[in-house]
């Protein structure tokens, strides 16, 4: 997908181990596909918190000094790509406010539906917010709680929000972490056996990275607290249909990682052999647009019995910015991060596969780079179903009216991005990779309109109501 969604964010805790803070940044940079607009780590030593928190990539704000003074046996982390308020020091997380005895710092991945309501309410009530982001209400819900125990007054907070959320909170000794009864975000446990320590993240390829071993997801709607006394486990909050984001496995994950308990390269590859099935054409050879639509390119080539080359090599040394020459240079956006080989492509009848297409500018783009370089047809192939309406749940897409799926028929978009035919993968394909091929524990709001939790969509005049997760 190249007119990319913004991705997620990206979180870890760490607790009984004497490199804590290192263990989290480490697993932050295995993580920092998930966001690059800033990082942060917090650890606890003794009865303080120490952090450190600046923007940027995870490799530039940290180093040996920051991480040897960022002392501790526990600690969390986060990296962000903002979905809700903007790219200033003040949103990066984790947040550190005072707290009972020591302080508190909490980092979050999702989005909370209701938070612009709450915050209101919490307003009126005298609360001063110091930054524009749905984590912060959370730790004001926390102080307005009267429970005894950290992790009581995080389940009281909890009750009292919608929408997505997995989370970590750190005190100077105990660590907890939780997740939204319906599972939108991932969230895995592992433990590092010979440091007898518990580790939290986003993905497992954070706890490859560290040596750590992967025990099993935190549950939807599990409140875990880690101490010295070891794990305790909470189900405090009602069961709810579980709708986990079926994006993290088309997209958003690192293909090494098993999100949702399932290996992220294996789903991929077979919604490539999948699409393959239902899109067929007629060519010579099928290329990925890289990195996420390798997977599915090799599924498809595997499934059509086509050759998969390399017709596009990516550039994975370009930064968020660069400098454009004065004199124009033809699709230079694209051209800096992909190029076409002509030696592959000449006089070919090409399949293209990737993962989405959102504005559908950047295909246009790779499909007129792709005939420039002398292919001979270009046939563009979606792993995923046409997305037509924007994320509410911690992904920040383009409103609906941006997104090109949204107001133009399939035929309508291959005429715009100039391919010789156009092909996306269906709904109900989308879960082939599962036994019984049907929808029932993920979210595909984006591709189906129907949201499970009630959102207000500022494009819209009504509340979308809930619906039951599954294919229809």
């Amino acid at each position: 997908m190249q007119d990319r969604f913004r991705e997620e964010c990206g979180i870890v805790g760490v607790f009984g181990h004497p490199e804590a803070a290192n263990l989290v940044y480490l697993s932050l940079y295995a993580l920092q596909h998930r966001g690059q607009e800033s990082a942060g780590i917090v650890s606890a030593k003794d009865d303080i918190l120490i952090s450190h928190r600046a923007l940027g990539l995870v490799a530039d704000i940290f180093n040996e000094d920051i991480i040897r003074r960022l002392e501790g046996s526990a600690a969390i982390g986060h990296n962000r790509y903002s979905t809700s308020g903007q790219t200033l020091l003040k949103n990066t997380q984790p947040f550190v406010v005072e707290y009972g005895r020591g302080g508190l710092a909490v980092a979050h991945n999702g989005n909370l539906v209701n938070a612009v309501e709450l915050r209101e309410q919490l307003e009126g009530q005298g609360s001063i917010f110091q930054s524009n982001v749905d984590t912060e209400v959370i730790v004001h819900l926390m102080a307005a709680s009267k429970g005894e125990r950290t992790v009581d007054r995080v389940v009281a907070a909890l009750s009292q929000v919608r929408g997505a959320y997995s989370l970590v909170f750190l005190t100077p000794h105990e660590l907890i972490a939780a997740r939204d009864p319906y599972g939108f975000r991932p969230l895995v446990l592992g433990r590092i056996q010979d440091k007898d320590s518990v580790v939290v993240a986003s993905e497992t390829c954070a706890l490859d990275l560290i040596g750590a071993t992967y025990e099993r997801e935190v549950e939807p709607g599990e409140v875990l607290r880690v101490s010295a006394s070891g794990v305790e486990s909470f189900r405090p909050f009602p069961t709810a249909p579980r709708t986990s984001c079926i994006f993290e496995y088309i997209y958003f994950a690192r293909p090494d990682s098993r999100v949702y308990d399932r290996n992220v390269y294996e789903v991929r590859k077979d919604l490539g052999r999948q699409l393959a099935r239902e899109q067929p054409a007629e060519a010579d050879i099928v290329i990925p647009v890289p990195d996420s639509g390798v997977p599915a390119a090799l599924g498809f080539a595997e499934q059509a019995r086509l050759p998969f080359e390399m017709g596009l090599i990516r550039n994975h040394y370009v930064g968020r910015t660069f400098i454009e020459p004065r004199d124009a240079i033809r699709h230079f956006g694209v051209k800096v991060k992909l190029n076409a080989q002509a030696d592959v492509l000449r006089g070919k009848r090409v399949v293209v596969v990737d993962d989405s297409i959102v504005r559908g500018t950047t295909s246009k783009k790779i499909v007129q780079m792709l005939r420039h370089a002398g292919a001979a047809e270009v046939h563009m192939r979606i792993s995923s179903p046409p997305t037509i309406s924007s994320c509410y749940y911690g992904v920040d897409t383009p409103t609906s009216a941006e997104l090109i799926a949204s107001e133009n028929s399939t035929e309508g978009i291959r005429e715009f991005i100039t391919a010789d035919s156009l092909g996306y993968l269906s709904v109900r394909g989308t879960y082939n990779f599962l036994k019984n091929g049907e929808g029932n524990g993920f979210c595909a709001a984006c591709f189906t309109g129907r949201y499970p939790v009630p959102v207000s969509d500022p494009g819209r005049t009504h509340q979308l109501v809930l619906f039951e997760a599954k294919e229809r």
